[in-house]
């Protein structure tokens, strides 16, 4: 049985990025062979060109962070809250977290400008909310005038530009969080990609605020996942399926990416066109069906996509690696540097 401890490591508070590199492509980039253990360190993200392929499939999630933190008051009272928008619960009504929540029984109304209130009508499993909202105008337009980049609880520094937290390629509406290995695309890079060969294809899924929960039980089996949407397109399941017939290796942009893909892959190997919620647990063990190689960030102690990167490339290769990241003095988390597992 394997514990949570068994993905741990030492992390000096001064290696979490607390601002993004400009230009975005010139984040270092560490390479990770995941059969040898192998490890090469390269100075600048944009040199994952000499690490593809023509006839490679890069896989890039395209959802777009919304500003999901809201303040707001409560009726009567005037007492301040905070709300997080996690994920669309129906009509209008969103699945929230609220501070203070104790303040915030069922009935209770919340009013965040003249345009948008909000009334709490039920309670999560995780002590969350739902909200049901009413709005004069567009709800997303308010959202984006209102609302503020939900950034992960280790940045403590406000972000300037909000589009930074967006990758160059994000699309559909709905994370809470973004899918930070896309972080470090350009456009300039991207067009360079396809110049070489390389298919770009893209899937949906939203990033839920669950990716930054910490893994609460002793053991990883007994580990509750978070539940995100997301969504695979016919002509995009097609076109990676032909490729992966083909023997062309899948390379996932992100553990976002990585969950989509074997989520809506079956035993066999084949990417089904679909949509749904998911709660996938990648761990050591896990047998991939689609996925071939990874670009990611660098995670977490003990967190559950430290644990993915594990089932891919092995933990002791991805401890090692890490390690060296560390002595190296690489930059970690949402807004740090990047690996490529091959």
């Amino acid at each position: 049985m394997m514990k949570v401890t068994d993905f741990d490591y030492h992390l000096p508070e001064e290696l979490i990025a607390q601002h993004p590199v400009e230009p975005r492509d010139t984040s270092r980039l560490l390479t990770l062979d995941k059969i040898t253990g192998e490890v090469v360190h390269k100075a600048h993200f944009y040199e994952l060109l000499e690490e593809l392929n023509a006839g490679d499939v890069l896989v890039f999630n395209d959802t777009k962070v919304i500003p999901a933190r809201l303040y707001g008051q409560r009726a009567e009272s005037g007492g301040k809250v905070e709300v997080l928008l996690l994920t669309p619960a129906g009509e209008s009504s969103w699945e929230c977290l609220v501070k203070p929540g104790k303040k915030c029984p069922i009935g209770q109304v919340i009013v965040f400008d003249e345009r948008l209130k909000g009334t709490v009508t039920d309670k999560t499993d995780f002590g969350g909310r739902i909200i049901k909202f009413e709005c004069t105008g567009v709800f997303d337009e308010v959202i984006q005038d209102i609302g503020e980049m939900p950034l992960p609880p280790y940045i403590h520094e406000k972000l300037e530009d909000k589009d930074r937290y967006q990758t160059v390629y994000a699309k559909e509406k709905g994370s809470a969080a973004a899918p930070t290995a896309g972080l470090h695309f350009t456009p300039e890079l991207l067009e360079k990609i396809k110049a070489k060969g390389v298919e770009m294809e893209f899937v949906t899924l939203h990033v839920g605020l669950g990716t930054f929960r910490p893994v609460s039980a002793d053991s990883i089996e007994d580990h509750q996942m978070h539940s995100e949407f997301y969504v695979v397109h016919k002509d995009t399941a097609d076109r990676i399926n032909a490729a992966k017939a083909a023997g062309r290796r899948i390379v996932a942009v992100g553990t976002t990416s990585v969950r989509t893909l074997e989520s809506a892959s079956t035993e066999e190997g084949v990417l089904q066109a679909t949509s749904g919620w998911t709660q996938i647990f990648i761990y050591p063990g896990y047998k991939f069906k689609m996925v071939d190689a990874l670009v990611t960030n660098f995670h977490l102690p003990q967190s559950t996509l430290l644990m993915l990167i594990s089932a891919l490339a092995g933990r002791e290769h991805c401890l090692a690696a890490y390690e060296e990241a560390v002595r190296e003095r690489y930059r970690f988390f949402s807004f740090g540097d990047a690996m490529f597992i091959r």
